[in-house]
């Protein structure tokens, strides 16, 4: 977009968002008022892929009693639209960490390594420790922008933790995955960096799963009353926390979580490891709660941050199961974590404006799922091709077969089975896989994203994936005197 033209668009979403704030007096924006803050809400679905988008889609739809093909998740409904090329910089096919690291910080690095450039070599400790990349979300805590995090994974695994770490081992959580030499040279485990971040006043809300990392080894679990920490430094990383700031709270369960009144920083740890996934989840109050409803509350406590400071926040919300359940073969649990995660990205767009939110939704790298056949329209997406329209809906044997299939993993069939009796929508049926692998792998296609809000119409055509932070700094720190 030419700068004339990117400069008016920016301007014209400042005076829109005046406009609609209480503050604004009159027709329009006069000369020497300040702009509206603007917010940045990145959504990641780590390894929704396009065939991933397109299953759930069908399945939501399918589940609401339509046909399901013509359905729209929530996301699908903003106008600005690009494909992401996800390669990482050693790796024609990525992970979650490289790629995450490349949107938060505005370069493609190696697979495995977070927050820093592509010159280090993985387990580099030495190296990595003068080459780290400043992320967008540090940044903004240095500005006095409110942040936060959200993850139904480990608060330290890839995802969470490309927003405030810098490492090179993805697999550093805890202390005790650290070699001694990473250790003498001064590298911090991913907990470590997450309790002692110093940039600004720290993050004010954090939300996910991982308790075992934060405690010493042998604390017993509150939820399970078992051993489970992992520390062997001896430390309780989740009492340093709430310790260290005035106010801080913690809570693990749906209860604890309710009970808060939106003040002092906030973590929340739901699980010892990653949250539970969506189909499997505690709904009751000792359970843990939604992404949706972990959403709601982030956003209404950085609005109300936001209002205090004067300045936009920056959210990260992680849909991190999508990509687990796709590791275990299994579409019912993935499909299901991608429409949890559209139901927030719905609560973001219901509690914010398009004029001073940019709302941008997106996957770190895709999976091997497959749509395949010829199945009718409106045949259920986890079923068998009941009803082939150009071919009939048997394979080569004569069986029948399913419209999801996997090119890979733990679904691989050593003798053709014949699914005739199988109820293929079962919640742990495993689709088929070609190859035999004990982990499906992820996909190496490009994967979409989708944007509304301020800088949003900057999101066109096929970008390199590190382009998505542009993106994103140049609406929560708009550029000035721009020709």
């Amino acid at each position: 977009m030419p700068r004339y033209f990117r400069t008016l668009h920016l301007i014209t979403a400042r005076i829109a968002a005046c406009l609609l704030l209480a503050g604004c007096a009159g027709a329009g924006v006069e000369a020497g008022d300040v702009p509206a803050p603007q917010n940045v809400i990145l959504f990641l679905g780590d390894g929704m892929g396009v065939s991933t988008v397109t299953a759930a889609r069908i399945l939501a739809g399918q589940r609401a009693g339509e046909l399901g093909e013509d359905h729209e998740l929530a996301f699908e409904a903003f106008p600005n639209v690009a494909l992401v090329k996800t390669y990482n910089t050693d790796s024609q096919v990525a992970d979650s960490a490289g790629t995450m690291s490349a949107i938060m910080t505005g370069e493609k690095t190696r697979i495995g390594v977070l927050g820093i450039n592509a010159s280090v070599s993985q387990n580099d400790c030495a190296s990595a420790l003068v080459n780290e990349l400043p992320t967008l979300l540090e940044d903004a805590e240095d500005a006095g922008h409110p942040t936060g995090i959200i993850s139904t994974t480990r608060i330290t695994h890839a995802t969470p933790a490309a927003t405030y770490a810098h490492t090179p081992n993805r697999n550093w959580e805890a202390d005790f995955a650290l070699p001694a030499t990473a250790v003498d040279a001064g590298c911090r485990d991913l907990a470590r960096q997450m309790v002692e971040f110093d940039h600004g006043n720290g993050m004010e809300v954090i939300l996910g799963g991982g308790r075992a990392a934060f405690l010493p080894s042998g604390t017993k679990d509150p939820e399970y009353g078992e051993p489970q920490g992992m520390r062997t430094d001896g430390r309780n990383l989740i009492g340093e926390w709430t310790d260290s700031g005035n106010g801080r709270r913690f809570v693990w369960n749906t209860e604890q979580f309710r009970s808060l009144d939106g003040n002092g920083q906030v973590l929340g740890l739901f699980e010892p490891s990653h949250m539970q996934y969506e189909a499997d989840r505690n709904t009751t109050e000792a359970g843990e709660p939604s992404i949706a409803e972990m959403t709601r509350f982030a956003i209404e406590k950085l609005q109300a941050e936001s209002r205090a400071a004067g300045k936009g926040y920056f959210l990260m919300v992680e849909g991190g199961r999508i990509d687990h359940a796709h590791h275990a073969g299994n579409a019912y649990r993935s499909l299901t974590d991608v429409i949890a995660m559209a139901d927030a990205v719905q609560v973001a767009m219901d509690l914010t404006r398009e004029a001073d939110t940019l709302i941008l939704v997106t996957a770190d790298h895709s999976h091997t799922l497959t749509i395949s056949g010829y199945p009718r329209r409106g045949n259920p997406i986890l079923g068998k091709v009941e009803t082939g329209l150009m071919e009939p809906g048997k394979d080569a044997l004569g069986r029948p077969y399913t419209t999801l299939s996997y090119a890979n993993g733990p679904g691989f069939r050593a003798e053709a089975e014949d699914l005739t009796e199988v109820d293929t929508q079962a919640r742990d049926f495993l689709q088929p896989a070609t190859v035999p692998m004990s982990s499906e792998t992820h996909g190496g296609e490009d994967v979409a994203a989708y944007a509304r809000g301020p800088n949003a119409d900057t999101l066109r055509g096929v970008i390199e994936q590190n382009e998505l932070y542009a993106v994103m700094r140049d609406a929560l720190f708009p550029p000035e005197n721009e020709e």
